[in-house]
């Protein structure tokens, strides 16, 4: 996966945005002013995603190339490869999870003016 596949991919999805909030390096995905995707564009070698607590220790099981999220909550967020054990398919179930699950902490009225 590289970078120009990967930030095209998030803005793709509703209501996506992006921001560089933390420093110039650090590119972010939000949906309604919520992070779901984050990665240093630089070295673009691994993304934060957010992911359900029970899927995410799973996910650490199974592959070497998720860990938990780098300077994120290690709970709720993953760091995942993009060079090397995970393969692109999974990253992008990985981001479709990720923004579901911020999508449907939004205020019901804030979902569904989006989906309007």
């Amino acid at each position: 996966m590289n970078i120009e596949f990967y930030r095209e991919y998030c803005l793709s999805k509703p209501a996506t945005s992006e921001h560089l909030p933390f420093d110039e390096n650090t590119l972010v995905f939000k949906v309604a002013d919520k992070m779901f995707a984050l990665c240093d564009i630089n070295k673009f070698e691994g993304i934060n995603l957010k992911c359900d607590p029970e899927r995410a220790e799973e996910l650490r099981e199974q592959y070497d190339g998720i860990r938990p999220g780098y300077h994120m909550s290690k709970k709720h967020w993953n760091t995942v490869d993009v060079k090397g054990s995970v393969s692109d398919k999974l990253i992008l179930e990985l981001i479709d999870h990720s923004y579901e699950l911020v999508f449907q902490s939004l205020p019901k009225k804030v979902r569904e003016a989006i989906l309007s």
